[in-house]
C-alpha cells in the first residue's frame, strides 16, 4: 500500500461478493415494493370474488330447495284435503227434507234409474245408496208419473214418499188451437208419460172417453185446445176424458143443439184452418154459409191434405183425386169430420157468421193474415192480379 492516491489492493479471496448486502448499502428502491403490493391486492380481489360466487350459489340453492319444499308441501295438503273431502262426502242425508221439487219417474223405472232421477233433482245425496235401500225395502215398482218431494230426504225417506199417494203430483198440460187429432196425442205423449199407443187405442175407443154419439166414432175436432192440469198417474183414456168433456161443456155452453154439434165443429174446424186473423173468421164463416147454401164446393186446400194425413199444401194430383172425402174441391159440402180442433173465436164466428154476400177470399199476406174478400168472380180475379202483381215487384 502506497501513500498519496490511497489505492487498494485484494487478492481474489477478498474482493467483494455480490449476494452479501453491504450493512453500508442504501435501501432498496420504492418502485419494486408497489409492485410487490399490487400482486397482493389482486390476490385478494380474486379471493373476494370467488367468495362472494360461493355465496350467491349458496343462496340460489337453498331459495331452490325452499321452493320445492313449499310445492310439496302445498301438493300434499291439497292430497290431504282432496282425502279428506272424498272421506266425508255425504252419502245420504239426516232430516226428512226440506222445500219441494217435482221429479218425473218414467214408465218402468228401476231402483237405480229411480235414485238418479232423485239425485239429479237434490232430493238424495247418492243414487247408488237410494238403490240400495228401495231394493232392500221390498217396495213395489213405483208407478209412473210426476211426484212432489221435499229436498234433502234420506234413502229411507225417499222410498216412502214415493210409496206415499199424497206425493203424486199433477201435470200442466197446455193444447194449441188447430192441432189435428194425431197432432194433439203426439204432443200429450210428450208431455206425460203415456206412451203413444195407448193414447191411440184410447181415442179409438169412443165408449171409454165419452165421445158422443154424433161424433161416429171420431175423435178429430172433440179434443178440445186449451190448459188442462192431468193426474200424473192418469190413464190414456183419462186424459182423452178429459179434453172431450170440455167440448161438450163449451157447446153447452154457447148453446149449440147436440144435433148440431158435429157440424159447428166442422166449420169451425175449416175457419180455424183457413184464417189467423179474429176479424176476418166471421167474414169466413160466411163465405162457407153462403158457398153451402148455392151448392159450391168449398174448395179448401187444407181439407183435401188433411184427407191424406198431412198438414202440407196439397199437390195437383190430390186436388184432382176425387176418392178422397175431404177433397173439398171435388165434393160438394162438409168434410166428414172437423179436419182440426177449432178455438174458441172460430166457433163464435159459425154461430154468428158475419152479413154479406161474399163468395171467395184470397189470403194476400200469410204472415200477418190479411186476406181480401170478394162477392164475384171478376172481383175475385181483380184481386188476384193486385196480389201478383204486388208479388211481381217484391222480386
Amino acid at each position: 500500500m502506497t501513500n498519496g492516491s490511497q489505492t487498494q489492493w485484494w487478492t481474489a479471496d477478498e474482493a467483494p461478493r455480490a449476494d452479501v448486502v453491504d450493512p453500508a448499502a442504501p435501501p432498496q428502491a420504492p418502485q419494486r415494493r408497489r409492485r410487490a403490493a399490487g400482486r397482493a391486492a389482486q390476490e385478494r380481489e380474486r379471493q373476494e370474488a370467488r367468495r362472494r360466487r360461493i355465496v350467491v350459489v349458496l343462496v340460489v340453492v337453498a331459495l331452490l330447495a325452499g321452493a320445492a319444499y313449499v310445492v310439496a308441501s302445498l301438493l300434499k295438503d291439497d292430497e290431504s284435503t282432496s282425502q279428506a273431502a272424498v272421506s266425508t262426502a255425504v252419502t245420504d242425508f239426516d232430516g226428512p227434507g226440506h222445500g219441494s221439487v217435482t221429479v218425473t219417474i218414467p214408465a218402468g223405472a228401476d231402483g237405480p234409474a229411480i235414485g238418479k232421477a232423485l239425485h239429479a233433482a237434490g232430493v238424495v245425496a247418492d243414487a247408488d245408496v237410494f238403490a240400495r235401500e228401495f231394493a232392500s225395502s221390498g217396495a213395489p215398482k213405483v208407478a209412473a208419473g210426476a211426484y212432489a218431494l221435499p229436498l234433502e230426504l234420506s234413502a229411507a225417506d225417499a222410498v216412502a214418499a214415493l210409496l206415499d199417494p199424497a206425493s203424486k203430483a199433477s201435470l200442466n198440460l197446455t193444447l194449441a188451437e188447430g192441432l189435428t187429432s194425431w197432432q194433439t196425442l203426439e204432443k200429450i205423449s210428450e208431455k206425460t208419460t203415456i206412451p203413444l199407443a195407448d193414447l191411440q187405442a184410447a181415442a179409438a175407443d169412443a165408449a171409454a172417453i165419452g165421445l158422443p154419439e154424433q161424433a161416429g166414432g171420431k175423435v178429430e175436432g172433440w179434443l178440445a185446445a186449451g190448459a188442462y192440469d192431468v193426474a200424473s198417474d192418469a190413464t190414456a183414456a183419462q186424459v182423452l176424458s178429459q179434453l172431450v168433456a170440455r167440448t161438450v161443456q163449451v157447446l153447452t155452453d154457447k148453446g149449440v143443439a147436440p144435433e148440431s154439434w158435429q157440424a159447428v165443429l166442422t166449420k169451425a174446424s175449416l175457419v180455424e184452418r183457413e184464417m189467423s186473423l179474429d176479424e176476418a173468421r166471421p167474414v169466413f164463416a160466411r163465405v162457407l154459409e153462403n158457398r153451402l147454401r148455392k151448392e159450391r164446393t168449398l174448395e179448401i186446400a187444407a181439407s183435401v191434405s188433411y184427407g191424406v194425413g198431412s198438414t202440407a199444401e196439397p199437390t195437383a194430383a190430390m186436388l184432382e183425386d176425387a176418392s178422397n172425402p175431404y177433397n173439398t174441391y171435388k165434393n160438394v159440402g162438409l168434410p166428414p169430420t172437423p179436419i182440426v180442433s177449432p178455438g174458441a173465436a172460430s166457433l163464435d164466428a159459425v154461430l154468428a157468421p158475419a152479413d154479406g154476400d161474399w163468395m171467395f177470399w184470397l189470403v194476400v199476406d200469410a204472415d200477418s193474415g190479411e186476406t181480401k174478400f170478394a162477392v164475384t168472380f171478376d172481383e175475385q180475379m181483380e184481386n188476384q192480379a193486385a196480389f201478383d202483381a204486388a208479388q211481381a215487384a217484391d222480386g
